[in-house]
């Protein structure tokens, strides 16, 4: 008979369960901005990054939103498509393009974000406010732990 102590507990790993609720976090929430503007997760997180930096590239995005360099790119190509952002040439490097929110594209943003909002809403409401702050030092503490060793991602440091 197999000795199961070694095996891994999903439903108590944190980096499992973190990735769960993140997942479905996002797929909820899509289903409120999916079904009226027609916009996929990726695309969503593009609108979202592009309202808060005006003009940026593909590169830029990739970084700040958590999705690989493919998604993104078609993610911008459907946005475009869609008449929702719009490209223009870097000039300070011609092998990037800037990547703006169209003025279709800041109505949907505008559009999208109270309904983000009361969806964020409605998840926290089954936490009290010391909950809620506490949840925010957790994940800052967390953010913080993972930025402590950046020049070798997915690492910790060596005495955790």
């Amino acid at each position: 008979m197999e000795d199961h102590k070694d095996l891994l507990d999903l439903d108590r790993f944190l980096p499992y369960r973190l990735a769960v609720i993140a997942a479905r976090v996002s797929k909820s929430m899509s289903v409120l901005y999916a079904e009226k503007f027609g916009i996929s997760i990726a695309e969503w997180r593009v609108i979202a990054h592009l309202a808060r930096s005006e003009r940026v590239s593909v590169r830029d995005i990739h970084a700040r939103v958590n999705l690989d360099k493919v998604k993104v790119s078609r993610a911008v190509s459907r946005l475009e498509e869609a008449g929702l952002v719009l490209k223009a040439s870097n000039a300070s490097d011609n092998r990037l393009l800037d990547i703006t929110l169209s003025d279709r594209g800041w109505s949907v943003y505008r559009q999208i974000v109270p309904l983000a909002r009361g969806f964020e809403a409605d998840l926290l409401s089954v936490l009290d406010d010391a909950e809620c702050a506490a949840l925010e030092r957790l994940f800052e503490k967390l953010h913080a732990r993972l930025d402590e060793n950046r020049d070798a991602p997915g690492h910790l440091p060596s005495e955790v």
